[in-house]
């Protein structure tokens, strides 16, 4: 019984189903990610690198990078357009409030200070930061930059996020004989990446004030 999982669990689905699932997936969870914070879409574009560079197929990393970018692009300007509709409107919107709330205001100051001096192209900085991207984002709802001209500056941001995560991924699949041993690296490092700004503003915050005898909220 023992000998009979093991053989189950060592089959692998050929490329081709893997691929026929796994680009639709990739499309779903980056474009879902990017809307709401559910999933860490970095961590998931890196696993699909891992798994991309373990294939035969030639064009298996191509299509995987062409794949998360234009979902984080779709990602992005949905919810641009989501947020618009609520600048509009006098009594604003859930999707607007859902930005505002998670936006510190010193951080949307620091944003719409780096929009005024860098106009859009800080977009392409603001995906590749983590965390950055929000603040940008509302920023540049707040000071109603047309959703063409976002669209410009969110293009070569969400190329130059899906290129980094990938080649996170490729090196976790190079560094590792077996695809899930490259998957688990790469997801580590991903959320590592991603988390390491928050965990150091957190304790930051606690250093700052415990030197000055305040509890933090």
């Amino acid at each position: 019984m023992i000998h009979g999982l093991l053989a189950a669990a060592g089959d692998v689905p050929p490329e081709s189903t893997q691929q026929a699932v796994g680009y639709p997936s990739l499309f779903l969870l980056v474009a879902l990610g990017s809307l709401v914070p559910v999933v860490p879409t970095g961590a998931i574009v890196s696993s699909a690198a891992v798994v991309a560079f373990h294939q035969t197929a030639p064009l298996a990393l191509l299509y995987v990078f062409l794949v998360a970018a234009l979902a984080a692009l779709l990602g992005d300007v949905t919810l641009y357009w989501l947020g618009q509709r609520g600048v509009r409107s006098r009594n604003g919107s859930r999707w607007l409030a859902a930005l505002r709330g998670r936006v510190t205001p010193e951080r949307l100051a620091q944003a719409q200070e780096k929009l005024a001096t860098h106009q859009v192209s800080v977009l392409v900085l603001s995906r590749l930061v983590p965390a950055g991207r929000i603040p940008v984002m509302l920023a540049c709802l707040l000071a109603k930059v047309p959703l063409r001209r976002f669209v410009r500056g969110d293009l070569p941001a969400c190329l130059a996020w899906a290129a980094t995560y990938q080649l996170i991924g490729i090196l976790g699949g190079s560094l590792f004989p077996e695809p899930w041993q490259g998957v688990v690296a790469a997801v580590g490092l991903a959320l590592l990446i991603s988390g390491a700004p928050a965990l150091w503003r957190r304790v930051r915050g606690e250093g700052r004030g415990g030197g000055s005898g305040t509890e933090q909220a």
